[in-house]
């Protein structure tokens, strides 16, 4: 059994407005073990929302796996 509690394995997501494709999350990747504490960081746009609400189960991925422990 890993030590990774969340593993976040090459997730995409974007979303078809009336402008076009916009690209929320690109190939993103990270472990969090258990006990970690993570912050995400970034301007406005570039996709941390979007990746909390994916990892809470409420986005649809276009790509990619989360895992908790050994459950996808």
């Amino acid at each position: 059994m890993s030590d990774v509690c969340i593993r976040i394995s090459n997730v995409s997501k974007s979303y078809v407005t009336n402008a076009g494709t916009h690209l929320a999350l690109n190939n993103v990747s990270l472990d969090v073990k258990a006990g970690e504490f993570l912050v995400l960081l970034g301007p406005s746009g570039c996709g941390k929302t979007t990746l909390l609400r994916a990892i809470a189960g409420l986005e649809e991925l276009n790509a990619g796996t989360i895992s908790y422990g050994d459950t996808v």
